[in-house]
């Protein structure tokens, strides 16, 4: 720890805090804070501090500069819409929580505030700012090394806390909860929750101690303000804090009397992670002294101790904590004096854990209170409440010295528990529940958990592992506490713990931190014994022994022989992989020593101790005896017995027959011969008795000590087991023997275990494990002797029968009253309903006698008389009855078919299930009127209801407990309700909306985290119960009917998770559930989302989406924000930041990502001029853009001046030309400042740095000239600006001020390149438009008219012209030739040319990027049009010249678009290199594939690259439309030709090409008026969607230039009215125009603004609708007909071949699917599930079906065979049937919408 201080810089010595509280929701308040140094050049002070709101800080009174940063708070991603980025969301989450270890809260120290050297320890300093430190006794640990100290200083730090997510809890009145008693306590809701309610250094081992002074209302209603008299508030409860440390003193507020003050002091070293507090109506109950004990008869000298309620629970409180002054005492007796002065207990609403243990103080949940009527309740509380004192001595007085010995202190405190346990319930008690800890431990280290101390490990254990830990841990101490006492000169660690809580106490122990090696070598001091190999075996490794013994007695060696096999199965499992071998480090042999007990005839014990040392080893026990095994039933047996009988009353002299006495005598009715009839008592055979005769000892006990955590089998006979159970007095011995003799029933072990439940001299654990292991005697070959015995057992709580021998299997058994005063009797009563609520037919049923019996149980039950509550016996008869009713044995495989989903039930059981939910649902109204403890029942009859559910007896309703999920109702009652709601298909939309708003906004966090919790586990619940498919392949269908469907399920549920995981993803109802996609992340990414319910969130994501790709990140070196003016990190001065900046600007205006060009480096200040080399020809749409970028022509560009069309100018003010700026300039200068303004990265850069306020003291000092947005605008509206270039260099000084300032990675310095990046793409588009604007003003003298030949495509309302030019060069002109729409350039001619003085560089962008990029405007496309038109004059010119060279080699570059692109793929650079020779000329002229690609083809890169068929044509179109001029269209001298066809723009949208004309039947879609209403009444619906439904305004929206760079605007209330006017003709002009005004937005906004996100979640909603719109599917009557045509051919004698599948094994065809694959299957049935399912688009298509059926069977069977000539027949049949029906269908959809047939069976092919 020492080292961490001076890491720091720092500890801390005292702190203070007062927090006034507002039980609405809010406290508000300081702390101050000692601060020691530890180092002269502290500058800074790192505290943590979350959700806090920092008002002010002060270091030794002199106000300080301060940085606050929650990186929790601020969690974001590149893309919130994109439920693929939870990887990012993750990796940030866990950055954010790593970047908060150093702390969030950073205080500059003041430069008056000056650190001087102390001449004294920092033990017992003294500051002048602060309350005197309070000392601790003994030495002081720090003095260990010399450290220089410090003078103090104080640090005093202003907040306030609203609406907290962490840390603190308030619980106040809801509508669903009126009457809730508001209160408000510090929760342990996450492993930080300390630093979320105050500034702290939230450190295990940072201690220090405490002050607290809570202001709190008097009373939570001031009902009587005006009263000074505290007669007014009577009937209320005042309010009381109570926190952690001592209450000094209670005082009113001298301001104001409705007030009250509590003061704290906690004079203890402590944690902040072990204070707490609750403050609120508090009932208070003192748990008066002990005066019996040990301590001062007056009880002065013992702690004082205290409870806490809400009001209403005071009866439960004093029944529930009466015994914790007892626990003090035994604590206090064997451990040491308590470390503290005394205790609270305080019982609260919603914790999230079941008990929080701080200093002195423990919250604990109100489920944990009962009344004086519980009996299972309160073994719960007292274990539970025990546990949290004693975490008082070890857990917050001592810790851990590590976290890897996190297991030795959760450890002690259990263990010691376990000891008050013992001295409360007795030692069977405590034995019983070791015995049962170790079965668990032994179930679960089996391999797959790590050892309990890892100090390899730095990280706290994982929160999956923890529960393991805590419970193999008291087990290993209590080994560990056997094996010390074995040597004789220790007791254990009863001698050893003392020592520890001394040293703790005295100061002795360093920082009261307890490691693993040192509690080691205290035991070793103490008892002399070396643990090093019992710590290695059980500490440091994992696993656990199995060992196997036998045992034979040698009569000629008179001895015992005696052998062990021991095996490890942990280490067989890590035994060939090495590296979990490392890490895990099972252990492969344990060696130690082991007790055996051999019992003698007389019951006298022998002991021999076993030196284990091999995993093999036979050992030889001398056994000499003079007794023989006692024969049962004989006259000296008899006569011993009644010597014992003597003995008991008195006569010494047959007092040495005691021990022969078994726990069974003097039971009467085991000794009468009438009685042993009526109960069918069996006896030994005589075979037995000789057996049992010839053996020299009773019974041989195996590890009679319990010294080891092991699985032993011990092979010895039936009799000696039984001997075991009656005479041994051990109740571990006694679990042994009935855990044996269950696996081999028969009728002397039913027998026995009878007359074990019967005795009440056994344990009552041992009576109910008795009543267990009956269940598997009660079989059919036994005669249902167990069955018997069971009844018989249980009819001595019930009426007597007036038969003195009932038929007990057709007897009412009507139970008498309840009385439960006898607990033993109670729960073996309830162990009784449980066992014969398990006993089986062969079949899996039960009996349905125990049907009627538990029902009658129900029925009957009568707890009027009884003073105990009888709700959990209630449940228990519940539990059993839903037991018994269902059946243990799955179906058998083709029982039933798929439809029949519930089991065969006859009358009897139908009856039978009607009287069960009768009498349930009768309990279920009973306890929804007189609720019973925490609503129990209601809890089990909704287990009951589910139970029947899943198991197909009834049908599923979840109206019936739906409402139980919501509040108002109990928390256990609401988990049982969510429970059924999980079993089930819960993730249809609209339960999976409720569900995720469940862990969003539910007001409890329990309810929060059990629901995120369960969401990921029922799915591999409902798959593994097979409820949900993992697989989309029919064949499971065809399979599951021929019988081995089981196995096949099997198979598909054993294989890998990979598979299931790829399965769920891919599942429409899950993994593509729309609701799942657009909440999750929003709700994982909200501030106030609980962590737990994140981070299932997030595991829920990683199981149904499939994350997208993040790149590697870069390794940065994190420095935690100082605002101290320290060194300043060494960065890049600005200059070395631009060179690449002008090069980002050129890929943005369209250069491929990889040019074989060498780089452009642009100068740093050049940006590009007007005659950049860049070039100023950018077509319009980047459609034409085209991959053979790497030939570079240089060409100078024809300026050409475009026509001004800018709509409603806004008049300029003449003071900003001041200086001589243009007009132009200034505008676009504004617009510019607008758009950065309304970035959501300008935040910190819209006003000037204040170094106060923005805690940034030293700013000034280290950049000398600042600058911000408001400044340049001032500076720009007042003149100062002689140029755009000057605005635009002050705001590259102020990106570079920041990032000078803020250190790489920081928000400030992300947020500054963010913008940077943003300016760059904006103001590339300025210069442009601007460049475009100058030449128009100034043209230059023109060339002569020569320039590309261009394709101009004609411009309906939602298409747009490509159109680009070139200047030729002096030797050739070429000729280019756009396919606008497909991206592909048709130009394989290129004409000679006349030599042009000026060269222009014009690029290509590729086709791959067509579809992919919105259309950007740059405000050149007005040039363009003006450049085609000097081209049309030239036309004559060029039709006779012959191209000098082919395209790819002459063809110039074309830029198109403006942003960057990504990379054409090789199939896309072939197919524009290479002239398709189907292709016709003249396409480029066809509207439709103008037509801009829809906005969203930019995001999913392509793939979807034919959302509407007339946007873009398809392959096929390709290849089928342009076959009739294919003769002349790859002529390279006709190329020239073709743009003479092209009249005008006009003409040609006029009057379209024929081969539009042919293709328009294939891909277009007569308009449907009510589909596109219903789709913009959709739209309009959507909330962003208001931004779209009128015409954009350029005044009112503040968007001057909108139309500068759009031309064609488009608006959803504009298409209403061209709908409503008739203007579209297809459904496919009704989608371009929706397109284009996605389009639109996406142009003129830049990415991640307002509007683009807009237009994102629009488009999504767009595409939804438009598929369904356009989705296609048989009509109503085609389908109709078939299924018609099915029913009759089903029933035609012809196709009784063909009805169902082929089933191989069934027609003896084992190689019928090597001949046809699975997949070609087909038969009647198959094709008749598909068409229900409607898997069918057309007739076709299901005739396609029919005749792969046909050619199946011919195939199989040859054209000969009589299955052959069946199959020539029934194709016969259906051909003439399905032609009739396609000819009708055909007729009807010509009449309709004029779709001839055969365009659809194109589509099909």
């Amino acid at each position: 720890m020492q080292r961490e201080h001076i890491r720091r810089g720092f500890s801390i010595s005292h702190q203070k805090v007062v927090l006034e509280i507002d039980f609405s929701g809010s406290l508000w308040g300081y702390t101050e804070l000692t601060v020691v140094p530890t180092s002269n050049e502290l500058k800074t002070i790192h505290l943590h501090s979350r959700q806090c709101t920092i008002h002010s800080v002060t270091v030794s009174s002199h106000p300080a500069e301060f940085v606050h940063n929650d990186p929790l708070s601020n969690l974001s991603i590149s893309n919130a819409q994109d439920c693929h980025n939870h990887p990012e969301l993750k990796r940030k989450l866990y950055s954010a929580l790593a970047e908060g270890d150093e702390g969030e809260l950073s205080i500059a120290i003041p430069k008056e505030v000056s650190l001087r050297q102390s001449g004294h320890a920092a033990m017992g300093i003294v500051s002048e700012a602060a309350t005197p430190e309070p000392q601790t006794p003994g030495p002081n640990f720090q003095n260990s090394l010399p450290v220089p100290e410090f003078v103090p200083i104080v640090v005093n730090i202003a907040y306030s806390l609203r609406k907290p997510v962490d840390g603190i809890q308030f619980v106040v009145p809801t509508d669903a909860y009126p009457y809730r008693v508001p209160h408000v306590y510090a929760t342990p809701s996450s492993p930080d929750a300390a630093r979320c309610w105050v500034p702290c250094v939230d450190n295990l081992w940072e201690k220090c101690t405490w002050e607290f002074e809570f202001v709190v209302p008097r009373y939570l209603e001031q009902g009587n303000e005006l009263e000074d008299e505290d007669y007014g508030h009577e009937d209320e409860n005042p309010t009381v804090v109570v926190c952690s440390g001592e209450l000094i003193e209670q005082v009113a507020h001298p301001y104001n009397s409705s007030k009250t003050i509590f003061l704290f002091a906690q004079s203890t070293l402590t944690s902040v992670q072990h204070i707490a507090f609750a403050a609120g109506p508090f009932h208070v109950h003192p748990i008066p002294a002990d005066l019996s004990a040990a301590e001062d008869a007056s009880g002065t000298t013992q702690p004082l101790m205290h409870a806490f309620c809400l009001p209403g629970h005071e009866a439960m409180l004093s029944s529930s904590v009466s015994f914790m002054r007892s626990v003090m005492s035994f604590y206090s007796t064997e451990f040491g004096s308590y470390p503290f002065g005394s205790h609270k207990l305080v019982f609260v609403e919603e914790m999230p854990t079941q008990r929080f243990d701080s200093a002195t103080l423990s919250l604990c949940t109100v489920d944990l209170l009962h009344g004086d009527d519980a009996i299972d309740q309160v073994y719960e509380t007292r274990l539970c409440l025990s546990h949290a004192l004693a975490c008082q001595w070890m857990g917050i007085n001592i810790q851990q010295k590590t976290w890897s010995d996190t297991w030795l202190v959760n450890g002690l405190g259990l263990y010691i528990t376990g000891l008050f346990i013992r001295k409360l319930l007795g030692n069977n008690e405590y034995r019983y529940r070791l015995k049962k800890d170790m079965e668990r431990v032994l179930e679960l280290d089996n391999g797959s958990m790590p050892p309990v101390c890892q100090p390899t490990v730095m990280d706290p254990p994982d929160p999956a592992t923890l529960p393991f830990i805590n419970l193999k841990a008291p087990l290993v101490l209590h080994i560990l506490d056997r094996r010390l006492g074995k040597s004789g000169t220790s007791l254990g660690l009863s001698r050893v713990l003392p020592k520890v809580f001394l040293s703790a106490i005295s100061g002795e122990m360093p920082n009261n931190a307890i490691s693993t090696h040192s509690f080691l070598r205290t035991c070793r001091k103490v008892s002399g014994i070396d643990p090093r190999s019992f710590a290695d075996q059980w500490i440091y490794g994992s696993g656990c022994p199995t060992f196997g013994f036998s045992a034979t007695f040698n009569r000629k060696k008179m001895a015992v022989e005696i052998t062990m096999r021991q095996e490890a199965p942990a280490y067989k499992v890590h035994e060939h992989n090495e590296t979990t071998k490392t890490i895990m480090k099972p252990v492969q042999f344990f060696e130690g020593q082991m007790t055996i007990r051999i019992h003698e005839a007389d019951g006298t014990p022998y002991e021999h101790v076993l030196d284990i040392r091999s995993p093999f080893k036979r050992y030889e026990v001398p056994f000499n005896t003079k007794y023989k095994r006692v024969r049962r039933n004989t006259k000296r047996y008899l006569a011993r017995q009644a010597a014992a009988q003597a003995a008991a009353e008195g006569d010494a002299d047959a007092a040495a027959a005691i021990d022969m006495i078994d726990m069974g005598f003097g039971l009467e009715i085991w000794e009468k011969e009438k009685e042993r009839e009526n109960w069918k008592v069996a006896d030994w055979t005589e075979e037995d008795e000789q057996n049992m005769s010839g053996q020299t000892y009773e019974w041989i006990r195996i590890d009679a000590d319990f010294e080891w955590i092991a699985a032993i089998a011990f092979d010895q006979k039936d009799y000696m087991w039984v001997s075991q159970l009656q005479r041994d007095r051990d109740i571990v011995a006694q679990y042994e023997a009935i855990c044996v003799l269950s696996k081999v029933p028969n009728p002397i072990i039913s027998s026995t275990l009878t007359r074990t439940v019967l005795v009440s001299n056994y344990y009552f654990r041992i009576r109910c494990e008795a009543t267990q292991a009956l269940v598997t005697c009660a079989v059919q070959r036994l005669e249902w002797l167990g069955l018997f015995h069971l009844f018989k057992l249980f009819l001595r709580y019930c009426y007597d029968p007036e038969d003195p021998k009932p038929d007990l299997f057709n007897y009412k058994y009507v139970p008498r009253p309840n009385d439960f005063s006898d607990f033993a009797e109670y729960f073996v009563r309830k162990s009784l309903v449980k066992a014969i609520s398990r006993v089986r037919f062969e079949n899996g049923k039960t009996p349905p006698i125990i049907r009627q019996f538990l029902i009658d149980q129900l029925r009957y039950n009568d707890n009027t008389a009884n003073t105990y509550s009888d709700a959990l016996y209630i449940c228990t008869i519940i539990s059993a009855l839903a037991c018994a009713t269902i059946s243990t044995v799955p179906p058998e495989r083709g029982e039933f078919i798929s439809t029949e989903s519930q089991p065969v039930q006859d009358a009897q059981d139908v009856d039978l299930l009607k009287q069960a939910l009768a009498e349930v649902d009768r309990y279920r109204s009973m306890d929804r009127l007189i609720p019973s403890y925490h609503n129990v029942v209601t809890v089990a009859v909704i287990e009951f209801y589910l139970m029947f559910s899943v198991a197909g007896l009834i049908p599923h309703d979840p109206r019936m407990f739906f409402p139980l999920t919501r509040e108002g109702n109990y928390h256990q009652v609401r988990m049982a309700a969510f429970d059924t709601l999980f079993l089930t298909k819960w993730y249809t939309p609209k339960i999976m909306r409720y569900i995720l708003a469940v862990m969003a906004n539910d007001p409890s966090r329990v309810i929060r985290r059990y629901v995120a919790r369960n969401a990921c586990l029922s799915l591999a619940l409902l798959v593994s119960m097979g409820e949900m498919k993992t697989s989309k392949d029919t064949e499971s269908l065809l399979i599951e009917e021929d019988g081995t469907g089981a196995e096949k399920m099997k198979e598909n549920k054993r294989s890998d998770i990979d598979t299931m995981i790829k399965a769920l993803r891919k599942d429409r109802e899950i993994g593509k559930n729309d609701v799942i996609r657009e909440y999750l992340i929003p709700i994982a990414l909200a501030p106030d989302t609980d962590n737990e319910v994140r981070w299932c969130l997030l595991k829920l994501a990683d199981l149904l989406i499939r994350g997208a790709e993040e790149a590697p990140p870069k390794v940065t070196i994190h420095l935690p924000p100082t605002p101290v003016a320290e060194v300043p990190p060494s960065l890049p001065l600005p200059h070395v930041k631009l060179p690449p900046k002008p090069q980002r600007s050129l890929k943005s205006g369209g250069l491929p990502a990889k040019s074989p060009l060498s780089p452009f480096v642009v100068p740093p200040k050049l940006k590009l001029p007007p005659s950049s080399s860049q070039g100023d020809v950018l077509a319009k749409t980047p459609d034409t853009a085209h991959p053979l970028d790497g030939r570079d022509k240089k060409r100078d560009v024809i300026p050409v001046p475009p026509p001004p069309k800018v709509p409603k100018k806004v008049p300029e003010k003449k003071k900003a030309q001041t200086s001589g700026m243009s007009i132009n300039d200034i505008r676009a200068c504004r617009s510019a400042l607008k758009k950065l303004q309304m970035n959501r990265h300008a935040a910190v850069f819209l006003q000037p740095v204040d170094p106060v306020r923005d805690r940034a003291p030293s700013y000034f000092d280290t950049i000398k000239n600042p600058m911000d947005l408001s400044t340049m605008g001032a500076k720009l509206e007042s003149g100062q600006y002689k140029e755009r270039l000057d605005f635009k260099a002050d705001f590259h000084l102020m990106i570079n001020n920041a990032k000078t300032y803020n250190v790489p990675g920081s928000f400030v310095h992300n947020d500054a390149i963010a913008l940077e990046s943003f300016f760059e793409k904006l103001w590339i588009r300025i210069s442009k438009t601007l460049e475009a604007a100058d030449k128009a003003a100034h043209p230059r003298n023109l060339p002569p008219p020569a320039a590309a030949t261009v394709a101009v495509t004609p411009r309906p309302s939602a298409t747009t012209v490509s159109t680009a030019t070139a200047t030729p060069t002096p030797t050739a002109r070429p000729t280019i030739k756009l396919k606008v729409g497909t991206g592909v350039v048709n130009g394989s001619a290129v004409a000679p040319a006349t030599p042009a003085p000026s060269k222009a560089k014009v690029k290509k962008s590729k086709e791959s990027k067509a579809p992919e990029e919105p259309f950007v405007d740059d405000g050149s496309a007005d040039l363009l049009e003006e450049v085609i038109a000097i081209e049309r004059k030239n036309q004559e010119h060029r039709k006779h010249q012959a191209p000098p060279a082919p395209e790819e080699k002459r063809m110039p570059k074309l830029v198109i678009g403006k942003r960057k692109k990504p990379e054409a793929t090789e199939d896309d650079i072939l197919a524009l290199a290479t002239p398709s020779k189907k292709e016709k000329p003249s396409l480029p002229a066809a509207g439709p594939s103008a037509v801009k690609p829809p906005p969203t083809e930019r995001a999913e890169h392509g793939a979807e690259r034919a959302i509407t068929k007339a946007a873009i044509v398809d392959k096929k179109g390709k290849e089928k439309a342009p076959r009739q001029p294919s003769t002349t269209g790859p002529e390279s001298a006709a190329a020239p030709e073709r743009p003479s066809s092209g009249k005008g723009k006009e003409k040609e949208s006029a009057t379209p090409t024929p081969a539009r004309t042919k293709k328009s039947p294939a891909q277009t879609t007569p308009v449907n008026e009510k589909k596109c209403r219903d789709i913009l009444k959709t739209l309009s619906r959507v909330p962003e969607a208001g931004i779209f439904l009128r015409p954009v305004d350029p005044v009112q929206d503040g968007c001057p230039t909108y139309y500068d760079e759009i031309k064609e605007p488009m608006d959803l209330g504009t298409i209403s009215n061209k709908l409503g006017e008739g203007a579209y003709s297809t459904m496919e002009d009704f989608a371009k125009d929706v397109e284009l005004i996605l389009s639109n937005c996406r142009t003129f906004n830049p990415p991640s603004t307002f509007p683009a996100n807009c237009a994102d979640i629009v488009e999504k909603v767009w595409k939804k609708e438009w598929q369904k719109a356009t989705e296609k599917k048989l009509t109503w009557n085609e389908k109709r007909g078939l299924q018609t045509f099915m029913n009759k051919l089903v029933v035609d004698p012809i196709s009784w071949v063909f009805r169902e599948p082929v089933d191989p094994v069934l027609l003896g065809i084992p190689t019928y699917f090597d001949v046809i694959p699975k997949k070609d299957a087909r038969d009647l049935r198959t094709i008749r599930t598909k068409l229900d399912s409607d898997k069918y688009d057309s007739v076709e298509a299901f005739e396609a079906d029919m005749d792969l059926m046909i050619d199946n069977a011919i195939r199989f069977n040859g054209a000969d065979s009589e299955v052959g000539k069946v199959a020539v027949q029934l194709r016969n049949r259906y051909k003439d049937v399905l032609s009739g029906i396609r000819s009708s269908s055909t007729k009807r959809k010509g009449s309709d919408r004029g779709t001839p047939q055969p365009a659809k069976r194109a589509k099909l092919g």
